[in-house]
């Protein structure tokens, strides 16, 4: 069994649910009591809102999670996995000082998308992850455009997740902001939403959401264990 790198801490809500569905995929894929291989490096999320917010430095912020993948890779990680969407947009940075590779929480999306035959994808996250190119690219790559919410859309759900899903507060009233928001791209003409925010599906179940939705963190998790599984 293949060494899964974590990097985690952005946030720990998701981070912990990344640890739980890691092993209960690899107990039900693998048999038996079997248990991930996974080497945790965690990120004081404190410092890395100072750079990104408080200071505006990426260059700041991305060398604290450059330097995770380094720890990850010197504890013996085989690939590294990002317990969060928008820090992805440094994958390409960071990938060449690597000798292990990352598995990319957007390439898994996109090729889950695209193999499900949808072909507009709502777009929900954070600011930076709304407004990057790494999702549109990837998805655009399997066929697929997307959706991205308007301004005051953008500012409830990017809000929402920094004042309260990272905290741990999942609030109908906020459930039911986000399905609004959804609503409303559908009739944009999303057909399926991502839900590319590793906390957002803690808010969000399949059943409570407007249009076929796809978990980022299911997903990655899944890949992760499919990977470290494989040979």
């Amino acid at each position: 069994m293949r060494k899964i790198g974590l990097i985690g801490g952005l946030s720990w809500v998701s981070t912990a649910e990344y640890y739980k569905r890691i092993n209960e995929l690899t107990q039900e894929l693998a048999g038996g009591v079997s248990s991930a291989r996974i080497v945790l490096e965690s990120v004081n999320r404190q410092d890395y809102v100072d750079a990104v917010i408080e200071r505006r430095d990426e260059a700041a912020a991305c060398g604290q999670i450059a330097a995770s993948a380094r720890a990850l890779e010197a504890a013996g990680a085989d690939f590294v996995v990002i317990t969060c969407n928008d820090v992805h947009r440094f994958v390409p940075e960071i990938r060449p000082m690597l000798d292990i590779p990352f598995l990319h929480i957007a390439s898994v999306t996109a090729a889950a998308i695209r193999a499900a035959g949808y072909r507009k994808a709502a777009l929900l996250g954070v600011r930076k992850t709304m407004e990057s190119a790494f999702y549109p690219d990837m998805l655009a790559a399997e066929g697929v455009a997307t959706e991205v919410p308007e301004e005051a859309e953008k500012a409830f759900i990017h809000d929402s997740i920094y004042e309260e899903l990272v905290h741990n507060r999942f609030r109908e009233e906020t459930r039911e902001g986000y399905r609004r928001v959804i609503r409303a791209m559908a009739a944009r003409g999303a057909d399926c939403v991502a839900l590319a925010c590793t906390e957002i599906p803690l808010l969000l179940s399949p059943d409570q959401v407007p249009l076929p939705s796809f978990s980022t963190t299911e997903l990655h998790c899944r890949a992760a264990v499919e990977r470290a599984l494989a040979g």
